[in-house]
């Protein structure tokens, strides 16, 4: 249901006295007629489905359903026509128990970010006059539809990945799933609110600066953000190249690392793909995590906030880990080359590489972008590269005393309209704990932490070594079983 703004108050006291009420449940018609609430994340949809209590052509009926009765709500640029959907439901439907059990995806609908390519739908990447038809769907999302998931559409994001906000597409703005006067979070807003607000079992978004942290934060959900080069980036349209990777949005981290690991097959044609190594570094029973120190963090004046990531530590504590206050100054630096010298001139390369891009219909903070990297010269450009060289040497000298790093995954959240009043600076701030994890090749998993007097959620992120991803993944399942937080958002 729609909650209106001037009654959100009494609602959300009411969602966080009841366990688990945050659920997406859709009312579905089981095959003896009956109606019934579901939820859409993997343990429970599957459930159902081995009980016979409803089919993959009823769940893709009341997703397309509930889609229709939120035309206007900004998640979605292109829909995988309903007949097309429903078609592939009623095939999976009508496979064996024995064909079943060999698709661990088997009737989950999912949805990818619209810098993505999926064959039969356009790739915009939020610039209409961009926009083209691949032949070819990309790698990723071949795997997950092999594995017995059902795509539903392409979810809107910041023009060509580039924000942490959500607001900027010609699409215009996902709503917030909690608040429609906040911002959704970017740059795959879509894809994160699509999760929350149960139209989508996962969802696949990109990560350059926090794009896949971030949306998880603001929506109550989970965001995966793999080992750069784990997940195949072929049918991607690059942001920084050297930094992207795609991401993960769930309801669980259970959810989300079965997609991810799906997903992680090694692509000899991207010259980004990685292989994965024979052994993987892991986080032990009793762990150092370091967090920054007193003077580094910052809310903005977010005193809610602020309380709950230090109620993060303590059920951190609890858990078997040692918090250990580090120097946050390499990391600050580093986080602001992502729009500096050599980073923003490879944003530039990158769009202008595009086939077809002709910087019409462009958003004004992206023309901004190329024209700043129009100024740069080849020494800045090497400058910058030295000097990530040292900064990374710094960051790694401090990390090399605990097992993870544990953050906010964002200082606050602002409304749409405080963004918009200051729309650079207020996006750079959202990338004080999130920019830099790219740049030293860290594996991290954003996960919900509880939420402000206000309603709204807050989360953190944790963070380890490049191909950290497996003992990440188990870390992050022990700290959000341990909240028995809600899932989602109210519906």
């Amino acid at each position: 249901m729609e909650i209106s703004l001037g009654l959100a108050s009494e609602f959300r006291l009411f969602f966080r006295l009841a366990d688990k009420l945050f659920q997406y449940s859709a009312a579905i018609t089981s095959p003896q007629g009956a109606r019934m609430s579901i939820s859409l994340d993997f343990t429970s949809l599957t459930a159902r489905y081995v009980a016979g209590d409803t089919t993959p052509v009823a769940v893709i009926q009341a997703v397309y359903e509930r889609i229709a009765l939120n035309d206007q709500d900004g998640v979605w640029i292109s829909l995988v026509p309903k007949e097309v959907a429903l078609s592939r439901a009623k095939a999976l439907t009508a496979l064996s128990k024995e064909q079943r059990d060999q698709l661990p995806l088997f009737g989950l609908p999912f949805n990818v970010k619209d810098n993505i390519d999926v064959k039969g739908l356009a790739t915009t990447a939020a610039c209409p006059g961009f926009s083209y038809h691949p032949n070819d769907s990309a790698p990723v999302v071949e795997h997950l539809e092999k594995a017995g998931a059902i795509l539903i559409g392409k979810t809107n994001l910041d023009q060509f990945a580039t924000g942490l906000v959500g607001t900027r597409s010609p699409y215009g703005i996902p709503r917030n799933a909690f608040d429609a006067s906040y911002i959704p979070g970017g740059s795959s807003s879509g894809a994160g609110v699509s999760v929350a607000s149960g139209l989508s079992s996962f969802a696949i978004g990109t990560d350059t600066g926090g794009s896949g942290r971030v949306p998880a934060s603001f929506n109550n959900v989970v965001g995966i953000k793999p080992t750069r080069g784990r997940l195949s980036l072929r049918g991607c349209l690059p942001a920084n190249r050297s930094l992207d990777c795609l991401a993960v949005f769930a309801l669980t981290v259970e959810d989300g690392t079965l997609v991810r690991q799906i997903a992680e097959q090694y692509d000899a044609q991207d010259p980004w793909s990685r292989r994965l190594p024979l052994a993987s570094p892991g986080i032990p029973q009793r762990f150092r995590f370091a967090i920054p120190d007193e003077a580094s963090l910052d809310f903005l004046g977010d005193d809610a906030n602020a309380h709950l990531f230090q109620q993060a530590i303590k059920t951190l504590e609890q858990l078997g880990g040692t918090p250990v206050p580090i120097d946050y100054t390499p990391f600050l630096e580093i986080n602001a080359l992502l729009f500096n010298g050599a980073f923003i001139a490879e944003r530039a390369a990158s769009l202008r590489a595009l086939p077809g891009f002709d910087g019409k219909d462009i958003l004004d903070v992206l023309r901004a972008i190329l024209e700043r990297a129009d100024r740069l010269d080849a020494q800045a450009a090497f400058s910058t590269l030295h000097r990530l060289k040292a900064l990374r040497r710094q960051a790694e000298t401090v990390l090399d005393r605990t097992d993870v790093l544990v953050v906010p995954t964002t200082p606050t959240i602002w409304t749409i309209e405080q963004v918009e009043a200051d729309p650079i600076a207020r996006n750079f701030a959202l990338g004080r704990y999130t920019n830099f994890v790219n740049f030293l090749d860290l594996a991290a998993i954003a996960v919900p932490a509880g939420f402000r007097p206000n309603g709204l959620p807050a989360g953190i992120t944790i963070a380890g070594p490049a191909f950290s991803d497996n003992g990440l993944s188990d870390l992050a399942d022990r700290y959000l079983k341990s909240l028995s937080l809600p899932l989602g958002a109210p519906q």
